[in-house]
């Protein structure tokens, strides 16, 4: 037996959540020592600074902040509230979409993040947190239940409250955030909805249309990061890292 999302049924331990909770806390605690405080991790840690998300230096060359600045967060508390909700709500999402899918379809929800972050956030603004993957995990739920035919009424409450907080406090990443939930969405909706529409003859082939649009969200997204470099690179006051010191940048939790 297999449920909604192709995954097998049997309530199998939730790898791959757990496992992202363990690498964002390795990562935290090491910021933290090198950094010498479990508040201000951010400064004067080198794992930090090479890793966190500035537009501008990904225009430059340097790619793997995209990914990396999702297991980043400024201090404790940003890492406490993005893991507990990861916990709340990845634990579930893993039984019914499978850990393969489910892994996918956070990746590509902080991708999302990431690339909404690079075409609308400023140049310079400093952007980590794992935030932009769990609102993507927030419509992924929602999805799913409508998918299971029951009410997303909790699930879209949850997403309102944390999008007028997004709006409402300075200094949060709102764009981050609503990428990584529209990433999320629309990769689960791929997955459950597009074989239907579609009209697949089998399990095999609605797996493969399920890749297929999980794939096509990805690809938007890496169009929309290349797209805001190119854009960055050809503004006459590009000039690469060099411009880019650490008092100039934006420091905005994700």
């Amino acid at each position: 037996m297999r449920t909604v999302g192709g995954a097998r049924q049997g309530g199998a331990v939730p790898y791959v959540t757990y496992g992202l909770i363990a690498v964002n806390v390795l990562v935290y605690v090491l910021t933290a020592v090198q950094a010498g405080s479990p508040m201000y991790n951010y400064r004067g840690s080198s794992v930090f600074r090479e890793f966190v998300l500035v537009p501008l230096l990904v225009a430059d060359g340097e790619w793997w902040r995209l990914l990396g600045s999702g297991f980043l967060h400024y201090g404790a508390i940003h890492l406490l509230v993005n893991m507990f909700a990861l916990y709340v709500v990845g634990r579930d999402l893993e039984q019914v979409l499978g850990r393969v899918r489910y892994g996918c379809v956070y990746l590509v929800s902080l991708l999302g993040g990431s690339a909404a972050v690079m075409a609308l956030s400023d140049s310079v603004t400093a952007t980590a947190g794992a935030s932009g993957a769990v609102y993507g995990l927030f419509g992924a739920v929602t999805v799913t239940l409508i998918r299971l035919r029951q009410s997303p009424t909790p699930m879209l409450v949850v997403i309102g409250i944390n999008v007028v907080i997004s709006f409402s406090i300075p200094g949060l990443s709102l764009w981050g955030h609503l990428g990584g939930l529209a990433a999320g969405t629309l990769s689960t909706l791929g997955i459950l909805f597009v074989p239907g529409w579609l009209s697949a003859r089998d399990q095999r082939s609605a797996r493969r249309i399920g890749w297929a649009a999980l794939g096509a969200v990805a690809l938007i997204c890496v169009g929309v990061i290349i797209t805001a470099a190119l854009s960055l690179r050809s503004d006459p006051m590009f000039v690469g890292p060099p411009a880019v010191s650490a008092p100039t940048l934006v420091e905005v939790p994700r």
